[in-house]
């Protein structure tokens, strides 16, 4: 009877302990585009072995990961590939290979092992090149890179291999969609549509439309002042780029904002 109170007793304190994982969980959020993409994966480590050819076999389906099936969330719709993948939830599986890996993008949710892949649920396969690394990662990572306004980059790590996936989405056309919306509305943002003018190769006299709008909304934003002397600038309207930079110089100073300060006397640098 004693013995058994005490076998008892040791397995709800086993119950109980909590020890570390030897592959911990990673989720990542990047924001992208007009949305984000949700990474969320193991990370297992070296740990003194051999990694690919041996614990990750070469020309074999992987969970790129360890322990749960490897994810990612798309907020929006995504290119991957040329291929269009619209908004949702989708599993990443890979094949690695020494001079390049399969990257495959899955309607799989499950895949913790190469038995469960079924390559009818494919959604895209990429072919990536290896690149190899001057250092080895001890830890499995990925992680997204080159992130701009329509491409970014998902960067896998382990050892002294990296494989690179692109991911490209179409903010141009819903940006611009949005503007054209906005501007039949009583509150124009007259700002924004001229930035996003200057700064995407758009009609440059437009957006100096817009500015000037701005200005008059605004009399005393030192910000819009100075992006309308970039658009003069670029207009090759020089004088009064100069005139405009020197009004915002003149109302940051107000504002005690050096920043703009110093950002409107490079701009007159270039037109002096």
């Amino acid at each position: 009877m004693v013995c058994s109170a005490t076998i008892l007793c040791a397995t709800a304190h086993a119950q109980n302990l909590r020890m570390p994982a030897p592959s911990t969980t990673q989720t990542i959020k990047q924001d992208f585009g007009l949305g984000s993409i949700e990474l969320s994966y193991s990370r297992p480590g070296m740990k003194g072995r051999t990694i690919f050819g041996d614990l990750v076999p070469y020309g074999k389906v992987w969970r790129t990961g360890a322990n749960q099936a490897t994810t990612l969330n798309f907020s929006d719709e995504v290119s991957i590939g040329g291929k269009t993948v619209p908004a949702g939830k989708y599993g990443l599986v890979s094949i690695p290979n020494k001079s390049s890996w399969t990257l495959i993008i899955t309607k799989q949710l499950d895949v913790t092992s190469p038995a469960a892949y079924k390559p009818e649920n494919d959604v895209v396969r990429v072919e990536a090149k290896t690149i190899t690394m001057d250092e080895p990662m001890e830890t499995f990572t990925m992680q997204f890179g080159d992130v701009q306004a329509s491409s970014c980059a998902l960067y896998i790590l382990w050892d002294k291999t990296a494989v690179s996936l692109p991911i490209t989405t179409n903010v141009d056309s819903k940006v611009m969609g949005q503007i054209d919306n906005a501007m039949n509305k009583d509150n124009k943002p007259y700002f924004n549509a001229a930035l996003y003018y200057l700064e995407n190769g758009k009609d440059l006299n437009k957006a100096l439309e817009w500015f000037n709008k701005a200005t008059e909304q605004n009399p005393s934003a030192f910000w819009v002042w100075h992006q309308k002397a970039k658009c003069l600038a670029k207009l090759g309207k020089k004088k009064e780029a100069i005139e405009s930079a020197k009004k915002s110089i003149e109302l940051a100073k107000q504002a005690q904002n050096d920043d703009y300060v110093s950002l409107n006397e490079k701009l007159l640098s270039t037109l002096n």
